[in-house]
């Protein structure tokens, strides 16, 4: 029986064209990304000639370098187990709203593809994504206004406006919200862009007072709500009657950020017990 890549805490380039329906001779290298994420693997999809120059080196002026390869798209291999179809299609979907309300220069842009996968001979699915590779540095909602490289600029200021607005509409009106709550699901470029790279973890707002928790047990919701807020008020200048109006007035009184922040540090403190298999749905 072999191992069942859902299961295993890293990849690397030889899991990878190990499976049963990637290409033996590949052109690329695949490495493992260094932020993975809890719902999936993240690899560099890089071409090979830049690997064997990385590693070589070449010559300049008298001195030897060695330019890190740079990748050309990132593979992301989901560790959700579907039981059907339908189910792989819903993560789609969710995508698909998520690219009707956000400018699509500020998405990581990825195409979705369910493969049949055999880890133990049997016909499973599996669901991966091949997405545009965002360089830029990390921004933070936990730690702005931001400094260094990444300092607010006037551009930052107008795509992070543009964000805010494009995902206050997808929650008032579709009553989801993307995970924009964990530090490195979103990017700020070197042309002033944010860029959401998280795209596959939606959360939909609950209808009534109750905190909801995502397929890992983490408050992604409340959590991602608060985060926008932050994003609003540090860059983009939002006044306290705006950050008190809705989406935000029902998720940001105290006592419902207490209970939050209480499920947050449970979730931390599971976490080190490994990564957890999320339940089929």
């Amino acid at each position: 029986m072999g191992k069942d890549v859902r299961d295993m805490r890293t990849l690397d380039h030889r899991d990878v064209v190990a499976l049963n329906f990637v290409r033996k001779d590949s052109p690329y290298i695949f490495r493992p990304h260094f932020r993975q994420g809890l719902r999936s693997h993240v690899l560099e999809v890089l071409l090979r000639s830049d690997v064997e120059r990385e590693q070589r080196g070449f010559l300049s002026r008298g001195l030897r370098r060695f330019p890190s390869a740079r990748p050309v798209k990132m593979l992301r291999i989901f560790r959700r187990r579907f039981s059907e179809a339908a189910q792989a299609l819903e993560e789609i979907r969710r995508l698909r709203v998520l690219e009707a309300y956000l400018p699509p220069d500020l998405l990581a842009k990825s195409e979705e593809f369910i493969v049949d996968y055999r880890p133990d001979g049997r016909q499973q699915l599996l669901l991966c994504g091949l997405q545009e590779a965002v360089f830029g540095e990390i921004l933070d909602p936990w730690n702005l206004p931001l400094s260094g490289a990444a300092r607010v600029s006037a551009d930052l200021v107008r795509h992070a406006g543009r964000f805010v607005s494009g995902a206050k509409k997808m929650i008032l009106k579709e009553g989801l919200i993307p995970d924009i709550a964990g530090v490195g699901n979103l990017f700020a470029t070197p042309h002033g862009r944010i860029k959401l790279v998280d795209i596959n973890n939606v959360s939909r707002l609950p209808a009534d007072s109750r905190i909801p928790l995502d397929d890992r047990g983490y408050p992604a919701c409340d959590k991602s709500i608060e985060a926008l807020a932050r994003i609003e008020e540090h860059l983009c200048g939002a006044s306290p009657e705006r950050l008190a109006a809705p989406p935000y007035d029902r998720f940001l009184n105290p006592a419902r950020m207490r209970d939050v922040r209480r499920l947050e540090e449970e979730f931390l403190e599971s976490l080190k017990g490994g990564i957890r298999q999320p339940p089929n749905k």
